[in-house]
């Protein structure tokens, strides 16, 4: 595993960058990780794109027939990676932090914020010249350049009404004014808000950027997926009533009291502090591919785990698996892969180790309830766990 530094933003505090910079404005972080040495180069990442279960996609700056841009998605046959120019290409290859653990513990380096915001890490390859065009993301990134140098440009804040290119399924935008300008280096970190513009260009043969993301469900997401939730959680017996109905002079019109029921009905199940975070919790654990999560076969029982701990194990969280917990009027519950478990007081202290240290040794365990163990079972049953060195 790499050494990370103690802070990762050089002079800059972790309490100052959140007050000063986090979705507010970029920083740049020249060498924020001293000697960086990529544990991955462009021949494996290329591999991993021939992948059925990774996500990969390949930005040229032309088309095949001399149009702008041009997006190709993955997997790839390895004989695409013969056919692709020297110059003007960018390949993407997401959640690599699911596949490679020494790509994942970078994530440590970044824990001044919520575990359960992290999503993923985005690793690009570029040889000279190639870009994904001038965008903007909605989400915050800090972008670490692990080869080569690349060249950055940002603009200012852009939005959903900004012009984009038509016709080409990658949001590029039609004008671009960049106003700050920077030479990534590795081991040079450049950290983005939401929405601002930006022009990255690869300035070597060997150019690689790793992108830490950070979830940010829209606004659609969260209203569909809560009231799914809520949806399957109410009974048959909940409906709109109106017990308090008169007579109109117009048989056919929807009143404003009526209204006023269905939306007092809406907002009774949907404002309900105990069920939002029982679904908060759930949403924003989900793993980001669930065909990852890979059940334990053969499945244990509590009984087989205490053979388990008798011999010593201990239990990790699995690669691109989702850890969190919540405390509300007094009731624990552990969120694991977007599921929810609650969590006796006693038990608290090692939920809070499993969530923060991503383990739990066989003596963790045997300090716990037999309750607690019973969650451990279904939760390694199910992959979110594995037995580890």
């Amino acid at each position: 595993m790499m050494q990370l530094p103690e802070c990762l933003l050089g002079h800059i505090s972790y309490e100052e960058f959140l007050r000063d910079y986090w979705q507010k404005k970029p920083l740049f972080i020249k060498n924020a990780i001293p000697d960086f040495q990529s544990p991955i180069d462009e021949h494996e990442l290329a591999g991993m794109a021939l992948e059925e279960q990774v996500e990969s996609r390949l930005v040229m700056e032309t088309g095949p027939e001399g149009q702008p841009w041009h997006l190709e998605n993955g997997p790839f046959p390895a004989e695409r990676f013969n056919d692709l120019p020297e110059e003007d290409w960018t390949l993407l290859v997401q959640a690599v932090d699911h596949f490679v653990p020494e790509v994942a513990s970078v994530i440590e380096a970044f824990d001044f914020i919520p575990s359960w915001r992290v999503d993923d890490i985005m690793i690009s390859y570029a040889p000279e010249g190639g870009s994904v065009g001038p965008h903007l993301d909605y989400y915050d990134v800090f972008l670490l350049q692990a080869k080569g140098t690349r060249h950055w440009q940002l603009g200012g804040f852009a939005d959903d009404n900004t012009p984009i290119v038509q016709g080409v399924p990658l949001r590029i935008l039609q004008e671009f004014n960049g106003s700050e300008s920077f030479i990534c280096e590795p081991g040079d970190l450049l950290y983005l808000p939401p929405q601002m513009a930006h022009y990255g260009v690869s300035q070597s043969s060997d150019c690689m950027t790793w992108s830490v993301g950070f979830r940010a469900p829209s606004a659609d997401e969260v209203v569909t997926s809560l009231a799914d939730y809520v949806g399957g959680e109410l009974s048959e017996d909940e409906r709109y009533t109106d017990p308090d109905l008169e007579l109109q002079a117009c048989n056919s019109q929807i009143g404003l009291d009526a209204i006023a029921r269905v939306k007092q009905l809406v907002l009774d199940k949907l404002s309900d502090e105990r069920v939002i975070n029982a679904w908060f919790g759930r949403y924003m654990t989900q793993p980001k591919y669930m065909d990852q999560l890979i059940p334990a076969d053969p499945a244990i029982s509590v009984e087989d785990l205490q053979e388990i701990l008798d011999e010593g194990a201990t239990f990790s969280v699995s690669e691109g698996s989702r850890l969190a917990f919540s405390t509300e009027n007094n009731e624990i519950i552990l969120f694991a892969d977007g599921e929810g478990y609650p969590i006796d007081p006693g038990d608290k202290a090692a939920m809070i180790r499993l969530t923060e240290q991503k383990y739990l040794d066989s003596n963790e365990i045997n300090s716990c309830s037999r309750r607690f163990k019973i969650k451990i079972v279904d939760i390694f049953n199910r992959g979110t766990l594995h037995l580890s060195d």
